[in-house]
């Protein structure tokens, strides 16, 4: 079973993550941000990974970006982990969610060569998402940044339509981030070894 934990300890937070890819989607998510919990869970349930996320220190009584990017960081890590060699894994995925009228678009390659784009129109009056519980779209996108750095993750997402209500339009991101990332890491009887024509994967 591909499974790992990691518990990454820094003078603003300490975070254990526990994940099993193989998982049945079922999560225990308590990092301290509601609504990150809410959009992680949704991530989980979607990519049929289970998923354990204690924050036991958090820096949020200053705010919550060292806890928000540092979950980043040790989700990207813990997967880097279980994944192990890569051997056999498909390595890429992509899938597109709608939600009301905004669709996500999310595409990943586990290439070792971690890399992060966001595309959205926000030239339309009324569809630049609002911040939610203290959290907005910067938050979100260091929080993708840092996971897929951490990974080794090419991760391109193109938003259609965003909504000003940010829940409608990150709920199908991490859908679609989910949806991609268990494609990608789906065994492929018919690959032998590491896909990459290098045969190796950093």
């Amino acid at each position: 079973m591909r499974v790992a934990s990691i518990t990454r300890k820094s003078k603003e937070t300490n975070i254990t993550v526990n994940l099993n890819i193989d998982g049945s989607g079922e999560s225990k998510i308590n990092c301290g941000i509601g609504f990150l919990d809410h959009m992680l869970e949704l991530f989980a349930f979607w990519g049929h990974f289970d998923l354990e996320i204690t924050t036991f220190e958090a820096d949020l009584k200053v705010d919550i970006h060292h806890t928000n990017e540092d979950l980043g960081i040790v989700l990207g890590q813990v997967f880097k982990e279980a994944l192990g060699n890569k051997a056999g894994i498909n390595r890429l995925g992509s899938m597109s969610v709608p939600m009301e009228d905004a669709t996500a678009n999310v595409a990943v390659d586990i290439s070792g060569r971690g890399s992060f784009k966001l595309s959205m129109d926000l030239t339309i009056p009324g569809n630049n998402p609002q911040s939610q519980d203290n959290y907005d779209l910067k938050y979100a996108e260091h929080f993708f940044e840092a996971f897929a750095k951490q990974l080794g993750m090419n991760l391109n997402i193109k938003i259609d339509n965003p909504s000003p209500d940010l829940h409608a339009t990150l709920e199908p991101v991490f859908k679609s981030l989910g949806k991609a990332l268990d494609i990608a890491t789906q065994i492929d009887p018919r690959r032998r070894g590491i896909p990459s024509t290098k045969g190796v994967i950093d």
